[in-house]
């Protein structure tokens, strides 16, 4: 690369389409099995969706969304982001700008104003995300999908990452640990 690369973030519904299309193509590269995406929106726009990209020489090489809701927890309710959909344009892994991109986006959840950020991951990954200033929470799993459907994360092998950013969070950030966390974002992000 020769070009520096740059940090851009969007509303999901502001994201241009040459840039979507861009995303698109690092999600097929990830997740091939994903199948063919519906020309609407990538994530549950209740979820206020933010995509964070990162760019050099002229092309996406590392992309990721933020996704926001009050979750309750130990009594309390609580302003929680988390990441979702990270990927990095399998050519340019071990370049450092998943990680770049990774710690500009919970730059950004702490600038937000919310009191957390939440989200898992496939276990091997956890040194990864730990590298760039989250946690791992021994034996906390997520409870995804809706009270309804519930869709845990403890049905694979996954970890949950957090930082606690506001003084209340902080104050309960015990509580997180080792716990069943009712996230549920709903039937199309059933987790993040």
């Amino acid at each position: 690369m020769t070009g520096e690369p740059e940090i851009l973030s969007f509303a999901q519904d502001e994201l241009p389409a040459p840039l979507r299309d861009e995303v698109l193509a690092l999600h097929e590269q990830a997740w091939p099995w994903l199948g063919e995406r519906p020309p609407g929106p990538l994530h549950d726009p209740r979820l206020d969706p933010v995509a964070m990209l990162l760019r050099a020489d002229g092309r996406v090489l590392a992309a990721l969304h933020i996704l926001s809701k009050d979750i309750e927890h130990g009594g309390q309710r609580f302003a929680a982001s988390g990441l979702s959909t990270v990927v990095t344009e399998k050519a340019q892994r071990g370049h450092g700008y998943g990680r770049s991109l990774v710690v500009a986006a919970r730059e950004a959840i702490a600038a937000s104003g919310a009191d957390l950020g939440i989200f898992t991951c496939d276990r091997p990954l956890g040194p990864f995300y730990e590298s760039a200033g989250w946690s791992i929470l021994p034996g906390t799993v997520l409870v995804g999908g809706t009270p309804e459907e519930p869709f845990p994360s403890d049905q694979w092998d996954k970890v949950t990452l957090a930082r606690f950013f506001s003084a209340r969070a902080q104050a309960a950030s015990t509580t997180f640990a080792g716990a069943r966390i009712a996230l549920y974002p709903g039937s199309i992000d059933k987790l993040w």
